[in-house]
């Protein structure tokens, strides 16, 4: 479980997130991440999207509680104030815990480059 002070709560937050930050995405997810928020608050933070599209509440529960337990150390890297949103696709229904671990490290990773200018 995340501490209350690393999780994304309001919609506003998420919208910011999806809207304002870098996207990167791999087979079983899409990773949006937002580091120029102000740098008042003390830690990152995180939230999660799985819709019904990855499968019943059973299965939309399971992915949540992995990408949970994946994000958590990741948040340790990120800078004060970056707020990370972590979109389930469908295909992370079925996908091993590994594979989830790799494409998350992958797309974070990618997300956090610098853009190449125009």
């Amino acid at each position: 479980m995340l501490a209350a002070a690393q999780r994304l709560r309001r919609s506003a937050d998420f919208a910011a997130a999806i809207r304002g930050g870098r996207r990167a995405g791999r087979g079983t997810l899409v990773v949006h991440l937002l580091i120029d928020e102000p740098a008042c608050a003390s830690t990152a933070r995180a939230g999660f999207v799985v819709s019904k599209a990855v499968g019943n509440a059973v299965v939309r529960n399971k992915v949540r509680r992995r990408l949970r337990h994946l994000v958590r150390p990741l948040l340790a890297d990120l800078p004060a104030g970056a707020s990370l949103v972590v979109r389930a696709l469908p295909a992370a229904a079925g996908a091993a815990y590994a594979t989830m671990a790799l494409d998350l490290e992958s797309a974070l990773t990618s997300a956090r480059k610098p853009r190449r200018p125009r």
